[in-house]
């Protein structure tokens, strides 16, 4: 089954998040992406979450539908082995995705002497080239400052890697921008973006930065509330936690009509002197709001809440651990078309997302189990490098390259 990129070849050199979730999602659009590492294995090769097994959920996670090879990058003959494979010809090749640059082997003044339509993506940490992470880019930037419970005076960090992932998708969108260029223009492109700038950038489209600019007052944490608007979380009957939005007035007034409290509001709306259909005045308000609403809630289970809800077609959503939400959520089981139950060697199982977006010209492609470590190494050599049967014997001889099972070179096989 073909995807909508079909044909197009992209070499990727990575490690931990945002490349390779990249190089996975153009690989999931029917690209061929072919993933370097060392014959030990890439520097997230073991990282958390594993399976029962000690394998790599993560790693199998982020590398779906992609080919391996395993080289020694240590050795002259590997590093050379990885240049030929980055720059192989071929129309629809040609391209290579990283974030392991390495000056004077493979970054792009190096790599364009072999092939002049090189096209060369590459992530860095900051402006400065220091390496960065999620981790260090949210402090940096002050996101900890604004998250967590109100009134908390501790940095709270975010579990999400919300740059690293927003940063993938930017270096898919700038493979997919420069590639465009090369088939109108015929040149390549050396793109570097890097992950600090992501997140600055994103600050600055929401408006967080000419907020710290131009007014007075910092931004505090606010706990589960919706900034700017009304959103909250409140505990019913049964103890469980219920997330509601009244963020539009669809959503505000079918809230306080589901919840009969328009009197309330009214009254609250009055004594304040507010008009309560504006948004910033129930985000200013929203103390006095959530306390009108919380008896409400806590008089009935969340499964009346939620029938309630849903019959007025609010916005709300039960409050869930990620084991909870995997049992009892349709959306992230097979019943969901982007999700196939997938076995996969060492690991298991379990429900596996292919590419999120449906194309109406193309039948969507089931995900793709990761492959093991140097799995596509002989196929590789031969079909992109170009080596014949005895130059990769040699190769697998000298311990330079291996293959899944460690094993030497078989040409009869």
């Amino acid at each position: 089954m073909s995807g909508i990129l079909d044909g197009l070849r992209i070499v990727e050199g990575s490690a931990f998040v945002a490349v390779p979730l990249a190089g996975m999602t153009l690989a999931q659009m029917g690209a061929d992406v072919i993933r370097f590492d060392r014959i030990q294995g890439g520097l997230d090769a073991g990282r958390r979450p594993l399976a029962p097994s000690g394998k790599s959920l993560f790693w199998a996670g982020l590398n779906k539908g992609k080919r391996s090879i395993a080289v020694d990058m240590s050795r002259q003959e590997g590093r050379e082995l990885i240049t030929r494979t980055i720059t192989a010809p071929g129309d629809d090749a040609g391209i290579f995705l990283t974030n392991l640059r390495v000056r004077g082997w493979i970054d792009y003044e190096t790599l364009n002497q072999y092939r002049q339509d090189l096209i060369m993506v590459t992530l860095l940490g900051d402006r400065q080239g220091r390496p960065q992470v999620d981790y260090t880019v949210n402090p940096a930037l002050g996101i900890p400052d604004i998250t967590g419970p109100e009134g908390y005076d501790q940095p709270v960090a975010n579990a999400l890697p919300a740059w690293d992932l927003i940063a993938g998708h930017m270096c898919v969108s700038s493979v997919l921008a420069a590639e465009r260029h090369r088939l109108r223009k015929g040149t390549g492109q050396d793109v570097e973006l890097t992950l600090k700038d992501v997140a600055a950038a994103t600050l600055g489209h929401l408006g967080m930065i000419g907020d710290a600019v131009l007014n007075e007052d910092e931004r505090t944490k606010s706990g589960n509330s919706l900034y700017g608007a009304y959103g909250q979380d409140f505990v019913c009957k049964d103890e469980r936690r219920i997330m509601v939005i009244g963020l539009t007035a669809r959503q505000w007034f079918g809230l306080i009509k589901t919840t009969e409290t328009e009197q309330a509001m009214a009254s609250l709306a009055q004594r304040k002197n507010a008009d309560l259909s504006d948004e910033g005045v129930r985000w200013t308000l929203r103390s006095e709001i959530t306390e009108i609403l919380k008896p409400w809630f806590t008089a009935r289970t969340s499964n009346e809440v939620a029938a309630l809800f849903d019959e007025a077609k609010l916005t709300w959503s039960l409050f869930r651990t990620i084991k909870e939400a995997v049992q009892t959520d349709a959306d992230l089981s097979t019943d969901n078309p982007v999700f196939h139950e997938l076995a996969q060697a060492g690991l298991g199982t379990f429900p596996v997302p292919g590419h999120v977006a449906g194309f109406s010209q193309y039948e969507r492609m089931p995900p793709k189990p990761a492959p093991q470590l140097g799995a596509h190494t002989e196929e590789i050599l031969s079909t992109v490098t170009g080596l014949d049967d005895t130059e990769i014997a040699k190769l697998f001889d000298a311990g330079i390259v291996a293959d899944a099972k460690g094993g030497r070179f078989d040409a009869a096989a």
